[in-house]
């Protein structure tokens, strides 16, 4: 192996990396087997209606879902992963956030590491790259999977405005930060942002005997922009006085002994919405080197060096983050904040925690340069070792969200075994073409309809209104009169009931015994096939049809006229359709 090849064998790995996800999704593209439990059950649904709709950019109009809701309610069209829906087919436009996704993380990881180390950054640079590759892979909610991965940038920015000499030098990266929130996301990250800024600003102020100007006007700047990009969500926030399900939901009642627990657990392993695979390299890696450098500042006699160690600090941040996890789950100290901030009760500060993504990564970051510092062959090579194995980690263990890995194991399933898995791929979950050879033989004309057995958000991705659906805001008006369509299955479905009463975002008709008849199996055959609800309540939503994935054995006793059972080639669903 040439010298020169040894040199980039950074831009090699994660060259082939890329390069292995890309030939994958582009190879099967709709035949990828995308994680459906809150993602294709959920916001692809959500596009795709309101593309069919065209309402992306209307106003004042309601969305063909739960009998009519406000299309704010629903994604801005001036966030840049929404912006690929409006202008993409659904499955392109999925593969196309993803791709940008990880092409923001890996830019602005980059950039951001280019700023801090400055002329040191070509020492450092394999590190950075293989880091910033591993960081930008990590397995997300995708909806939000550039909001995720565009934290450093906004870091960045705030950077460059802090050590800007002039007006003139601020002026381009004050325009950055306003227009930052287009690759952000207010509920997810931005209110964190701001609320760091805000700690930023006093920190500075004591650190430097001045007051931040510049740190605190970035705050008005980028609240400006949140409040501009993302101006449905602020009109539904403050601008109405309509009650929602956000206040009646049960956000857990821990003691605090548990809340320290599930702060821990989400210290070792990061719930699924922001599943970074830090636990099996990272956590260990980082723990090891803590041990090892605060037992040199103590040996040397700089113990007070502990408290400003870079990476000390970084560590402070996740251990903070996760305790306001853990807290959010502590009736008294939820309560205290909803007390001090009334507009968001309900809403979850907990999401602190999904900052450590980044953080993971950071410290991973200073921990081996510490290694590369020290000058020596071997620590080098280690860290580099380190390093490969985070990345690989990120690739090619399975997590929730895990979309290459799922994809290769049951692609490869298939060829092995002969056979389909149980789970079903992106174009058999929506199953357009099923779905068309139904509303055609209805002569369907927007009638309401219902699911039994499958996701709401099948109907909605193939533009048939739905009395049902999922979403985690919409009026509590609307849930109290849900629950009086599904109270009757209630006794013998005590889980689901509880489910539904104690957060109330999954708005469907659920089964006669607990079982989940909801859950996206390629075969879909529950022990009771009875529909127990109250056909009144679902008749006066102007409910028309119900979609179920198998024949409902009580349909003539509830009044439900079978209107036909259709099947498809490209399609692992029987669908029988009732008339109420």
């Amino acid at each position: 192996m040439s010298h020169k090849t040894c040199k980039n064998w950074y831009l090699y790995l994660t060259g082939t990396l890329l390069l292995i996800q890309a030939a994958v999704f582009l190879v099967f593209r709709g035949e990828s087997y995308f994680q459906i439990h809150d993602n294709l059950d959920l916001f692809m649904g959500h596009y795709e209606m309101l593309k069919k709709a065209g309402i992306w950019f209307a106003h004042g109009v309601d969305a063909p879902i739960m009998h009519g809701i406000s299309r704010d309610l629903f994604g801005s069209e001036f966030n840049l992963y929404n912006l690929f829906y409006i202008c993409l087919p659904g499955v392109w436009a999925y593969l196309a956030g993803y791709a940008a996704k990880i092409a923001i993380g890996m830019i602005s990881f980059i950039l951001l590491a280019k700023d801090f180390y400055k002329e040191k950054y070509e020492n450092y640079k394999p590190l950075v790259v293989v880091i910033a590759t591993a960081f930008a892979l990590i397995p997300v909610f995708p909806t939000y999977g550039i909001a995720f991965t565009s934290v450093p940038l906004i870091i960045f920015f705030l950077r460059k405005l802090y050590f800007a000499q002039s007006l003139k030098e601020r002026l381009p990266w004050y325009v950055a930060v306003f227009c930052y929130p287009i690759v952000s996301y207010f509920s997810y990250h931005g209110f964190f942002i701001l609320s760091y800024m805000v700690v930023a600003v006093i920190i500075l102020w004591v650190k430097d005997k001045k007051f931040p100007k510049s740190t605190f006007a970035s705050i008005v700047i980028l609240s400006l922009g949140y409040v501009l990009f993302e101006y449905r969500l602020f009109g539904q926030m403050l601008g109405t006085d309509t009650v929602t399900i956000r206040t009646t939901m049960d956000h857990g009642d821990l003691s605090f002994g548990q809340a320290m627990v599930t702060a821990f657990n989400e210290f070792v392993n990061a719930s699924f919405h922001s599943e970074d695979s830090h636990t099996y390299i990272v956590l260990g890696v980082v723990l090891i080197a803590l041990v090892v450098i605060n037992a040199s500042h103590i040996k040397a006699g700089k113990a007070k060096e502990i408290l400003t160690d870079p990476v000390n600090l970084v560590m402070f941040w996740i251990i903070f983050n996760v305790l306001i996890f853990g807290l959010y789950q502590f009736a008294p100290f939820r309560h205290l904040f909803e007390m001090l901030v009334p507009p968001l009760t309900g809403f979850e500060f907990a999401r602190t925690a999904y900052f450590n993504t980044f953080l993971w990564y950071a410290e991973l970051l200073l921990v081996c340069i510490r290694m590369y510092d020290l000058g020596k062959k071997n620590f080098k090579l280690l860290a580099n070792v380190i390093v490969t194995l985070a990345v690989l980690v990120v690739m090619f263990v399975p997590q929730v969200y895990n979309d290459f890995y799922y994809t290769c194991y049951n692609q490869a399933y298939k060829v092995i075994k002969q056979k389909e898995t149980s789970t079903v791929n992106y174009n058999e979950f929506y199953s357009v073409e099923l779905f068309e050879k139904i509303k055609e033989d209805i002569d369907y004309k927007g009638e309401w309809s219902a699911t039994f057995g499958m996701h709401p958000a099948i109907l909605n991705y193939n533009g048939i209104a739905s009395v049902d659906g999922y979403l985690g805001m919409y009026a509590q008006e609307y849930k109290d009169k849900w629950t009086k369509v599904i109270e009757p299955a209630f006794p013998g479905s005590p889980s689901l009931a509880s489910y539904f009463v104690g957060w109330g975002a999954r708005v469907n008709l659920i089964s006669a015994d607990d079982e989940n008849t909801y859950a996206p199996l390629r075969v879909m055959d529950p022990v009771d096939k009875r529909l127990l609800a109250n056909m009144d309540e679902l008749k006066s939503l102007e409910c028309k049809y119900i979609f179920a994935r198998f024949e409902i054995s009580n349909a003539s006793e509830i009044g439900l006229k079978l209107v036909g059972t259709y099947m498809d080639a490209s399609s692992p669903y029987t669908i029988y359709l009732y008339q109420l």
